[in-house]
C-alpha cells in the first residue's frame, strides 16, 4: 500500500563539526525578537552552522541579499567536507524539553501524495493556511539549493504508538550518532540510525497505519510554510523530467521528522497575534461589533484575551475561537494598510512586545485540541494559518539532518 515514505541519504555535520553550534532552532521562531537572533550569532561565532545555511524569518525582507549567501555557503560546506553522509534510511531522534522526552523518526516523504488545496484527499496534507508572503522566500532558498535542512515536524495518527516509540523503546540496540546539548535553552537532542531491518519494519507498520488511516496518513504540524516551498519546486522541476526520472529525482522528496500525536510531550500551543500601528480602542470597538453579529459576545471566559499596556477583554465563544478571529484580521489589515500583523509564540514574548510597542494590541486565542487535529481535517480541511504550536518556541526542531536534492 502506499504510505508516501522513503528511505533517505541523510548528512550529518563531520568530525569536528561542534554540534552545539550547528543545530539552529527552526527559522520562523523569534520573528519578532531579533536580539535572539544576535545572540545566536554570538554563540555560533565562526563556526559551522546551520545558521549559514537557513534564512530566518526576522531577516526576511533581507532575503535578496541573504538567499545567494545561502547557496553559497551550501556548496562551501560540501567541498570542505562539513557535511557526510551518515545514514541509509531514517534517524531516530530524541529530544528532551520541559513537556517531557519527545521521540521522532526523520525520513522522507513523497511531495506527489501531498496537496495542501481546499477539499485535498492527499495522504499527505496541511493543518493550516500559509501566510502568502512566508512561501516565496523559501522556494528561492530551496529552488538553487543543493541541499534542504529540515525543520518541518509531521504528525502520524498512532493511537497503539507501533511506530515511532517502538523504535525508542529498542534504542539501545541502534547505531548512535549524536548527543549534545542544544543552545540557548533548547534542551537535549540525541538520535539514532535506523537502517536495514530495523527500516523495513517502520515500512510495515507504517503501511497497517495506511490502511485505518481514512486517506489521511501524514498532517504537517510544523513547517507547513517550507512544505508548501517543498512542493512549488517540485511542481517546477517536474515538468523538465521524464515519467521515468520523475521516480528517482530527489526533489521530489521532503526530509521531514514524523512525530505521533499522542505523544505525552508533544504540547499543542496558541499561537497569539499582535497588532502593530493601530488605535486599540478603536479596534477592540470594531471586534465586539464584528463578533456581535456573529452571535459572540464579551464575556467572562479565556476562549480569546485581547489586551494593550492599560486594558484586557476577555470572549467566551462556542467554538474554536481562530477562525472567526484571523477573518476579522485579515478584514481589519485590508481595510487598514498601516497596520501590522505578526504571529507570536508564547504569552511571555507577547507581553513583552505589547508592553514595548505602543499602538499594539496582543490577541490571545485558546489552544486547539491535539486530540480534534485529524477529524477535523478530514471534515473540514486545513485550518486558519497558525492555529497552533507544537510547544513553544524553543520546543521546535532544531536544524540537524541535511538531505542532497540536487543530482
Amino acid at each position: 500500500m502506499n504510505t508516501a515514505l522513503k528511505k533517505a541519504r541523510i548528512l550529518l555535520p563531520a568530525k569536528g563539526v561542534a554540534p552545539e553550534k550547528w543545530a539552529v532552532v527552526a527559522c520562523d521562531q523569534f520573528t519578532a525578537q531579533p536580539e535572539y537572533w544576535k545572540e545566536v550569532e554570538t554563540v555560533v561565532g565562526g563556526a559551522p552552522s546551520t545558521l549559514n545555511l537557513t534564512l530566518p524569518e526576522v531577516y526576511l525582507a533581507d532575503s535578496d541579499r541573504r538567499v545567494p549567501q545561502i547557496h553559497a555557503a551550501m556548496r562551501d560546506y560540501l567541498e570542505r567536507g562539513l557535511l557526510t553522509e551518515a545514514v541509509d534510511g531514517f534517524v531516530l531522534v530524541e529530544r528532551t524539553t520541559p513537556a517531557g522526552v519527545r521521540p521522532g523518526l526523520v525520513a522522507a516523504l513523497d511531495l506527489e501524495q501531498y496537496d495542501p488545496s481546499s477539499g485535498s484527499n492527499s495522504l499527505i496534507r496541511a493543518t493550516e493556511g500559509t501566510v502568502a508572503s512566508r512561501v516565496p522566500p523559501r522556494a528561492r532558498i530551496r529552488s538553487g539549493a543543493p541541499l534542504e535542512l529540515p525543520h518541518a515536524m509531521m504528525l502520524i495518527d498512532d493511537p497503539q504508538r507501533m511506530v515511532v516509540e517502538t523504535l525508542y523503546e529498542n534504542r539501545d540496540r541502534l547505531r548512535p550518532l549524536y548527543d549534545f546539548e542544544l543552545m540557548l535553552n533548547g534542551g537535549h537532542l540525541r538520535g539514532w540510525a535506523v537502517e536495514g531491518a530495523d527500516a523495513d519494519r517502520v515500512f510495515r507498520i507504517m503501511d497497517l497505519l495506511a490502511r485505518d488511516a481514512n486517506g489521511l496518513l501524514y498532517a504537517v504540524g510544523d513547517g507547513n510554510h517550507s512544505i508548501a516551498a517543498a512542493k512549488q519546486c517540485w511542481t517546477q522541476i517536474r515538468g523538465e523530467l521524464t515519467e521515468a526520472e520523475r521516480e528517482s529525482h530527489p526533489a521530489r522528496y521532503a526530509l521531514v521528522e514524523l512525530i505521533n500525536l499522542h505523544c505525552p510531550a508533544l504540547v499543542f500551543e496558541p499561537v497569539h497575534r499582535i497588532l502593530f500601528n493601530v488605535d486599540s480602542a478603536m479596534v477592540l470597538g470594531e471586534l465586539r461589533r464584528w463578533l456581535s453579529e456573529r452571535g459572540v459576545v464579551d464575556a467572562p471566559g479565556d476562549d480569546l484575551i485581547v489586551f494593550d499596556a492599560d486594558m484586557r477583554m476577555n470572549f467566551r465563544f462556542e467554538q474554536y475561537p481562530l477562525p472567526l478571529l484571523q477573518s476579522f484580521l485579515d478584514s481589519y489589515l485590508a481595510r487598514h494598510p498601516e497596520a501590522d500583523i505578526d504571529y507570536i509564540h508564547g504569552e511571555e514574548a507577547l507581553r513583552t512586545l505589547v508592553a514595548r510597542h505602543p499602538g499594539s494590541l496582543g490577541f490571545m486565542p485558546r489552544a486547539f485540541d491535539k486530540a480534534e487535529l485529524f477529524p477535523s481535517i478530514r471534515r473540514w480541511g486545513a485550518l486558519p494559518r497558525k492555529s497552533f504550536s507544537m510547544g513553544e518556541a524553543t520546543d521546535k526542531r532544531y536544524y540537524m539532518e541535511a538531505r542532497k536534492i540536487q543530482e
